[in-house]
């Protein structure tokens, strides 16, 4: 697994993800070796990591980055699109001829690059836009998802440098190394293709554990003490779209909002909530608390207001509570709606409010969206199933590659099943 951000050195859940994967196929039997980049996290972070109280998983060797040059590392990475600091460390690591390289986020550990280094199997599985979109994020000037794109008046209003190597061929040869990009997602699926990158994808819904955290309950959500509430889980950044919910709980007074996690808009969101008493944030959460937070609440809202790179894992993490979801009908999330039958979607704050009034009034109607959720996860999107997904792949990349001297693999459909008023709406 090659990854820019892992755990304790991790923003969001993408770092989780590859963690959780990377458990999986070490439970398995599988020999399993990390590299992330330490430099990166600090560069980046307003905290540092005691690395002496982190806990390691001893059947998976991580192999922590650091450079002498420190920040400088990063940054030239970013700017050529080669690990130039780094570069011997990581030969050195894929010499031992792994059967599979799994890319994840590589944007400042190697850049498009690092996609040449190594032998063997090659993926990338996609949790974000940055093969296509310097921000990584297609939040266009931080106000709105990108329809026309304007990448370097963009960049300029994240305050990040422009990427010379975006300017050159680099991309487009070093993707041609990756046998299969993976994706949690149609909608990804087809705005990487939709924006020019040519390249071979599989569709692969992301997952999480599912025997360590068994829904609480039977039938449906215990009342919890006090009001009833929803909830809202994740970074407090501007593109998570909290500020939109805010001011429809301010004149929403049948429930509370109760808000999980924190961020650098946390501040603007704090004083935009001044003085309504059903709004709590409650800080950063532990796994376990989150847990009880998902499993207390009639909802958990998703608001982004950017194109979500497959479904946030908090809605899977809210189906394994038997939580339904409400989710803004934007880029992905509308899928695993479908998908489930899990939750609702909006586009407007009066029929947010209507999907509020709905699970909160007719609680047979909240408990059968429930049931629906958490079936539709133990069907779905549990280890076992992505693993069978992911295994099977490699078999057959494998199986394409001694038929012949050339890997022909033919690309799946990354659209099929997507609403079509999504796509002329979204796209």
């Amino acid at each position: 697994m090659i990854t820019t951000f892992y755990p304790p050195f991790n923003f969001g859940g993408d770092g989780i993800f590859v963690q959780r994967l990377s458990q999986e196929l070490a439970r398995r039997g599988h020999h399993v070796e990390v590299i992330h980049c330490i430099d990166s996290y600090r560069s980046l972070a307003r905290r540092d990591v005691n690395e002496h109280e982190t806990e390691h998983d001893p059947h998976i060797t991580v192999h922590g980055l650091r450079s002498a040059f420190g920040l400088l590392s990063p940054l030239a990475t970013q700017q050529t699109g080669f690990p130039i600091f780094k570069s011997g460390k990581i030969r050195r690591i894929l010499d031992q001829g792994f059967d599979v390289i799994n890319y994840h986020n590589i944007s400042l550990l190697g850049g498009p690059a690092l996609l040449r280094y190594g032998r063997g199997i090659k993926l990338y599985t996609l949790h974000e836009y940055w093969l296509v979109c310097p921000t990584h994020i297609l939040f266009k000037y931080k106000r709105e998802p990108c329809i026309t794109r304007n990448c370097l008046l963009c960049e300029l209003s994240y305050q990040r440098p422009p990427q010379l190597w975006r300017y050159t061929s680099l991309l487009q040869s070093a993707v041609a190394h990756v046998d299969r990009f993976i994706c949690p997602d149609r909608f990804t699926a087809a705005k990487h293709l939709e924006l020019g990158l040519t390249i071979p994808i599989a569709h692969m819904p992301h997952f999480v554990p599912v025997d360590d955290h068994p829904a609480s309950g039977s039938a449906g959500r215990s009342a919890p003490p006090g009001r009833p509430y929803f909830a809202f889980v994740g970074r407090l950044e501007k593109l998570k779209g909290l500020q939109t919910l805010i001011p429809v709980f301010r004149r929403y007074v049948k429930a509370d909002l109760l808000i999980a996690g924190t961020g650098t808009y946390e501040h603007h969101l704090r004083r935009l909530a001044a003085g309504a008493e059903n709004i709590r944030f409650l800080g950063f959460q532990s796994g376990a608390e989150l847990d009880q937070l998902y499993h207390g609440a009639v909802a958990v809202i998703a608001p982004s207001l950017n194109y979500e790179v497959a479904p946030p894992l908090v809605i899977l993490e809210a189906f394994r509570q038997k939580t339904p979801a409400i989710v803004r009908n934007l880029g992905s999330m509308p899928e695993i709606i479908d998908e489930s039958g899990g939750g609702l979607i909006y586009d407007t704050d009066d029929q947010l409010i209507g999907a509020l009034d709905r699970l909160l009034g007719d609680a047979p109607y909240r408990d059968l969206l429930s049931q629906r959720a958490y079936r539709a996860l133990q069907e779905k999107w549990t280890a076992d199933a992505y693993l069978e997904k992911y295994l099977g792949l490699i078999r057959e990349i494998q199986e394409s590659r001694s038929a012949g001297p050339s890997l022909e693999v033919p690309q799946e459909s990354p659209v099929e099943g997507l609403r079509q008023k999504d796509i002329e709406h979204q796209i």
